[in-house]
Parts: C-alpha cells; structure tokens; sequence
C-alpha cells in the first residue's frame, strides 16, 4: 500500500482551489494579470513539491521545497491583495488564507528538518 504524502495532498487540493479561484476571478472581471498571478504561484506550490519528491539529491528535494514556499509567499500576498482591492470577500479570502499558512507552516518543518538531516 502506498504511504500517504500529506504535503503532496494538500496542495494538489490547494492548487484546485486556486483554479477554482481563477475561474471566479475571469467571471468577475478581475485584471487578467492578477488573476494570472495568483493561479501562476498557487499551482507552483504543488507543482514544485511534486519535482521534490523526485529529486535527485537531499539538496535538489531542499531547493524545490524552498522555491515551493516562495511561491506560498507570493500566493499569501496576492490573496491578501484580492482582499482588500474587493475581488474576493474576507471570508473566501480567510478559507484561501489558511491553507496557504498551513501549506507554509508544513513547508517550513519539511525544510527545517530536512536541512538538520544533511
């Protein structure tokens, strides 16, 4: 039986949320380039920690779990942005909010330990 990946289920599901998002965005008329900015970083989440698992090395697993993180930032700034410009409510802003702080959180140990390890 294969071991469930926690980090890599939730942010394949955050990145269909993200798309989710984008398609509300499209239909509410949001500038095309914030809404390209959030679904870019959002799905870069997953996708990079995706490439980690397959890495080649400790180090190569440790690179894209930190370019996975960056994205996470960025992805926690265009949310709050979309926020407090009126594209998104608080409430759908807050839901999207915590699993991006969630996703950084488990990031920041997988790092942290992974470092600790080397």
């Amino acid at each position: 039986m294969k071991q469930e990946n926690i980090i890599l289920e939730k942010s394949y599901l955050f990145s269909v949320r993200i798309i989710r998002l984008y398609q509300h965005l499209m239909r509410e008329r949001c500038p095309p380039r914030l809404a390209d900015q959030i679904v870019g970083s959002g799905t870069a989440i997953g996708s990079n920690i995706e490439e980690a698992v397959g890495g080649q090395s400790r180090r190569d697993f440790v690179s894209k779990c930190s370019i996975s993180y960056k994205e996470a930032r960025e992805t926690h700034y265009w949310l709050r942005l979309l926020r407090d410009t009126n594209y998104l409510t608080a409430k759908q802003a807050d839901s999207l909010l915590q699993d991006c702080e969630e996703l950084l959180k488990v990031l920041t140990a997988i790092i942290r330990s992974s470092k600790e390890s080397q």
